[in-house]
């Protein structure tokens, strides 16, 4: 009897190998074969292919939606300018441009409008999402750089509404001026002090002379503002130039600082004022020619004395207080150069602002020296040492510090004239009297 062999297993392919990993064979529930096995078919399951397809439809419309949302903005951006526009063409008015800038309102009104009815039937246009973003950042742009244009040129017309102001406004200001310097001639001339034309030689009072103070020490304040701004527009150090003059005192209000150049310019523009020149004689002719100098000086504009006669004594006097009184190394730091000393080292006088409001001062302390000199009598000036106890009969206080008993002078504003036996007061600037005890000088 012949045996029977089986017949060896053959070798797995890789067909088959993959084909187990996809068929499993398990227990049936039913069998649906004669040997009791059944078999199962396990597929990939169809949830995560429906979860990525959610996705991607949520994606799109989260992209759609962003790309109308940024048209919106651009319509929104285009409207702005379109409005802008219609308000730029009525100031000044231009009928033609507010009927075009009106239709495109109207039209942009029309873009949002649509926008709505789209977003509101959920017909979202579904053009590419990338380059819908790009249109509508392109018509933002547009629409800004128009509303930056518009900017401009309301600006450039308001420049040019400014700058008309301007012109007419320097017109009135040279109007002014003009009238200005009409009206101090005037008073320069005969029209001030004209009690003094029909006044005689015997009349004169000291009263008369404190008028004619108080008019020369109207010039020395305008002058005095005028040096400080001219110092401020140098920026020099005020509080450093204050403590130069007056190193020790003490100001409450910064207004008070005035008050140490003040002191500072009639300290100069009095020195030497009861000396006599060298052509000037003692006596009663003299007393006669000053006073008539006075009354003809106190007639006529300060820069025509000087031009007309620039070797005279009160252009000598004019031109020596200057070069005292402002310093090279000052002059040069307001002007940049020394041209005005050069044009009175020439005996000549500058034709300027500034050396304007120092002649006008000179000639104002001149006629009032001419005044002083004609009264006949020993004239002389005097300043409060510092330190020094106030009083009523010698001071005038400029700033009190408080009680008149319980104060001290600081330094002298203004300095006070002795005129024979009668005393014209100084003005003073005052500080408690315990500052700088025990110290007492100019």
């Amino acid at each position: 009897m012949a045996s029977t062999t089986s017949a060896p297993p053959q070798p797995r392919t890789k067909l088959s190998k993959t084909f187990q990993r996809v068929i499993t064979f398990r227990k049936p529930t039913k069998s649906i074969s004669n040997n009791g096995f059944c078999l199962h078919l396990h597929l990939p399951s169809d949830k995560h292919f429906d979860k990525q397809l959610v996705d991607e439809a949520n994606l799109r419309n989260r992209s759609a939606m962003d790309a109308f949302v940024s048209k919106l903005f651009a319509a929104v951006s285009s409207l702005k300018a379109a409005y802008a526009e219609l308000q730029a063409a009525q100031f000044p008015y231009d009928g033609e441009e507010i009927k075009r800038a009106d239709l495109a309102v109207v039209d942009e009104l029309k873009t949002i409008s649509d926008l709505k009815r789209s977003f509101m039937n959920k017909q979202i246009e579904n053009s590419p999402v990338h380059v819908t973003l790009l249109l509508s950042e392109i018509q933002e742009q547009q629409s800004l750089m128009k509303m930056y244009q518009i900017t401009m040129r309301k600006m450039e017309l308001q420049i040019k509404s400014k700058d008309s102001e301007i012109v007419s406004l320097q017109k009135l200001l040279t109007e002014a001026d003009s009238a200005n310097k009409s009206i101090e001639s005037r008073l320069d001339s005969s029209s001030c002090f004209p009690l003094f034309d029909k006044m005689d030689l015997p009349d004169l009072t000291v009263t008369n002379f404190v008028s004619v103070l108080h008019y020369a020490l109207r010039s020395i304040h305008e002058f005095v503002k005028l040096l400080i701004r001219e110092m401020e527009a140098a920026r020099w150090e005020i509080d450093s130039a204050v403590k130069s003059i007056v190193p020790d005192a003490i100001f409450p209000k910064s207004s008070y600082r005035c008050l140490a150049f003040e002191s500072y310019v009639t300290r100069e523009i009095f020195e030497g004022f009861s000396s006599r020149l060298d052509e000037e004689e003692e006596g009663e002719v003299n007393c006669f020619q000053n006073f008539n100098q006075f009354k003809k000086l106190k007639s006529l504009a300060t820069m025509q004395i000087l031009n007309e006669n620039p070797r005279s004594p009160f252009a000598k006097f004019t031109r020596a207080k200057y070069t005292r009184l402002v310093h090279p190394k000052m002059e040069f730091s307001f002007y940049g150069n020394l041209s005005q000393r050069k044009t009175l080292n020439s005996w000549r006088f500058p034709e300027t602002g500034f050396f304007g409001a120092f002649a006008e001062m000179a000639r104002r302390v001149w006629i009032l020296r001419c005044l002083a000199l004609s009264f006949g009598e020993e004239v002389s000036v005097f300043r409060v040492k510092k330190g020094a106890r106030f009083s009523h009969v010698y001071m005038e206080s400029v700033a009190a510090g408080g009680d008149a008993g319980e104060v001290a002078v600081a330094f002298t504003v203004v300095p006070g004239f002795k005129i024979g036996k009668k005393v014209v007061q100084s003005q003073v600037y005052l500080c408690p009297a315990a500052f700088d005890s025990g110290r007492k000088r100019d």
